[in-house]
């Protein structure tokens, strides 16, 4: 007796499918991103002046770990240098703001133009090198950066720092007042930055880009301008550390060469690794969960940064391997599926091959008299 099929083919359930689970966790996720933007839009009435700066500091920060992710992540060129590009945008930003430019607008955009132009001048040191030998010559220029921050006193106010006066967002517009509008502004420039970014890196220059990493001969042997492409990323790079640059100066109100020295990029590498090498977002979380571990839940323990700053890390090499951005939503218990039994496939049976007649002929078989008809 033939089991009745469902289909022609062998179907063995065992569960649903890859698809299936996509189209179910692209809404959770939506979900969970919308949660986020409505905390982050809620934030100025749920927390305190001392919080939102953080925050504020924290989006700063997580797009210098943007910036970052886009050369570490997606152009395969790990880097301890973007807070050069940082540094130069942050203290454009201070000496814009003390000569009378407060306009935020114009702000970030010299400090923008900065940051590409150093970058752009660098690039050709840097994007010739791979590896270890990227992240030695990326620490050269960032040491290189912070000695002469430390001493041009008469531009950076040296050791002592500098105040940097609040801006005006834009034309019309009152200055920056309190910490909550900080918060705002720097809120909105940090979206904007990143989907714009995130836009780019979706289309041809991220897959030129991600294929510069993932097979670099092959790109080279296809006619490609590779240096060119690693140039012009490493300069985009620089453009967003210096836009972040200039957060970081309009967030804290006061600027000094220890905001943009080896603590700050060793800070961002570790944002990066923590929340996913190649994700825009996880690169920004990763930056808040730092600041939160080291200016936060360190306020308690004054001196225990670095040790919660390590177990931070710890745990995020063990439970979160791919970092933060690497994290599957579970599956509910109702949408598993007891694996079903095996289909026999509808249509005739299958013929057996006889021994020695290969491709499933059978042998013929002589036939007896009494159907032939003969006497025996």
């Amino acid at each position: 007796m033939r089991v009745p099929a469902r289909s022609s083919t062998l179907d063995v359930h065992s569960g649903p499918s890859s698809v299936d689970l996509w189209r179910w966790r692209r809404p959770v996720r939506l979900a969970v991103l919308a949660a986020l933007a409505a905390l982050a839009l809620a934030a100025p009435y749920l927390a305190g002046a001392y919080a939102l700066n953080l925050l504020a500091r924290a989006g700063a920060l997580g797009l210098l770990a943007v910036s970052v992710a886009v050369l570490a992540g997606h152009a395969g060129l790990p880097t301890l240098g973007q807070v050069a590009p940082c540094a130069v945008g942050a203290y454009g930003t201070a000496w814009l703001a003390q000569a009378g430019v407060t306009t935020g607008v114009l702000q970030l955009a010299a400090a923008t133009l900065a940051g590409a132009v150093f970058s752009a001048l660098t690039a050709p040191v840097v994007v010739r090198g791979r590896g270890v030998t990227v992240l030695m010559v990326t620490l050269a220029i960032e040491e290189l950066t912070s000695t002469v921050a430390t001493r041009w006193r008469g531009v950076t106010g040296g050791s002592d720092g500098t105040f940097v006066p609040a801006p005006v967002p834009v034309w019309g517009l009152p200055p920056l007042a309190d910490d909550g509008q900080t918060y705002r502004y720097v809120l909105v420039v940090v979206v904007l930055a990143v989907l714009v970014t995130a836009a780019l890196l979706r289309g041809s220059p991220g897959r030129l880009l991600r294929a510069t990493r993932d097979n670099e001969t092959r790109m080279r042997a296809s006619g490609h301008p590779v240096t060119r492409y690693l140039a012009v990323a490493y300069t985009g790079a620089g453009a967003l550390a210096g836009l972040a640059g200039a957060l970081l100066a309009t967030a804290q109100g006061y600027l000094s060469p220890g905001d943009v020295g080896f603590t700050t990029a060793a800070l961002v590498l570790l944002a990066v690794a923590i929340g996913g090498a190649s994700s825009l977002a996880g690169a920004v979380a990763g930056a808040a969960l730092i600041v939160a571990a080291r200016d936060w839940l360190a306020g308690p323990w004054p001196g225990h940064a670095p040790l919660l700053l390590g177990g931070v890390f710890i745990a995020a090499v063990y439970l979160l391997p791919r970092g933060l951005a690497g994290l599957r939503l579970p599956v509910p218990a109702w949408w598993r599926r007891e694996p079903g039994p095996p289909v026999v496939p509808a249509g005739p049976p299958p013929v057996v091959p006889a021994p020695g007649r290969p491709g499933g002929i059978p042998r013929p078989r002589t036939p007896l008299p009494a159907e032939t008809g003969e006497p025996r």
